[in-house]
């Protein structure tokens, strides 16, 4: 079997690509992405290429024709949508049109699953948790923004065009190599950096906001059975644990993890101007067509990502 994968470089792709590969040695994995991997599997084949340049999309695309394409790339950080909402919002919904554009012009049989956000939902009162996918969206940011728009184009092409497209809804997922702008990878680089005397504190955002952490190896186990699935077109699917943690219940954790309690101090510049302070999903639907179920215990995950912090900066 055939796969694309957009973004491929990025923190999830390269879990993404390892799972396709043990599933499935003998895969052909085309990659697209701003920068290359790396190290890689001979089975992957790179492209260095920016989703915007239209021709150049489309001659990949039909050259390789997959049977399978995982849409991971964007600009997937709430907080830089808020910095920069016009380049957020263009990017994420204008390389999305494009691979649908291509897969469209090609007459490409192939799946297509379109990866979306939890912060879809945006406001949500205790009563509507957990969140299921029935809830309409009701998005706070430019990021959730644009990822909505990203979904009701799936919808579109799905219903218009005949495009076989699967829609996900994934909540905030966490693992080893993830870029330090996201909460707990920077909560874990902060308490290696404190361990090892490097720092006399940590810097912290609202400590009291509850999300759905996942194991980004459970994810990308979701991805592969989805792609695989039954699931009909337009269908819409919530990755998530089902469980409610808090940012201060990470701290307790990376505190009896690493043997430390060092002094926390707030940094106004890391709260959000619209915020949802509690947000967790339900996994059902995704459970009962795939028997998927989250195999990774959050303590687990912690401990992996903090050790790979403590190793990670013992090179630096």
């Amino acid at each position: 079997m055939k796969y694309l994968i957009t973004g491929h470089s990025g923190f999830v792709g390269k879990y993404l690509i390892r799972h396709i590969l043990r599933m499935e040695p003998d895969a052909e994995i085309a990659g697209l992405d701003l920068v290359p991997a790396g190290q890689k599997p001979a089975q992957l084949q790179e492209f260095q290429i920016d989703l915007l340049e239209t021709e150049k999309l489309n001659r990949i695309v039909a050259a390789f024709a997959p049977d399978y394409i995982v849409h991971l790339a964007s600009f997937s950080s709430v907080a830089y949508s808020w910095r920069r909402p016009l380049e957020s919002f263009r990017n994420n919904t204008n390389i999305f049109l494009n691979l649908l554009e291509a897969i469209h012009k090609n007459a490409l049989p192939c799946r297509l699953l379109s990866i979306g956000s939890s912060e879809e939902y945006g406001a949500v009162s205790a009563a509507e948790l957990p969140l299921t996918e029935n809830l309409k969206p009701r998005p706070l940011s430019p990021y959730a923004v644009a990822r909505v728009a990203q979904e009701n184009m799936s919808w579109v092409y799905s219903k218009g065009f005949g495009l076989d497209i699967v829609c996900t809804r994934s909540f905030n997922h966490i693992g080893c190599g993830q870029d330090d702008r996201f909460v707990v990878s920077s909560l874990a680089r902060r308490f290696a950096e404190f361990k090892a005397g490097k720092c006399p504190e940590i810097i912290v955002g609202d400590t009291g906001i509850v999300r759905d952490f996942l194991d980004v190896r459970d994810v990308v186990r979701a991805y592969y059975l989805l792609l695989k699935s039954a699931a009909g077109s337009g269908e819409i699917f919530n990755i998530c644990s089902g469980r409610q943690t808090s940012i201060q219940d990470i701290i307790e954790i990376f505190k009896e993890i690493t043997a430390t309690a060092p002094p926390l101090t707030v940094d106004p510049d890391l709260l959000r101007p619209v915020e949802n302070r509690i947000v967790t999903g339900s996994n059902r639907k995704l459970y009962e067509l795939t028997g998927w179920q989250p195999e990774i215990k959050l303590e687990d995950s912690l401990r992996d990502i903090a050790q790979w912090w403590e190793k990670h900066l013992s090179y630096q």
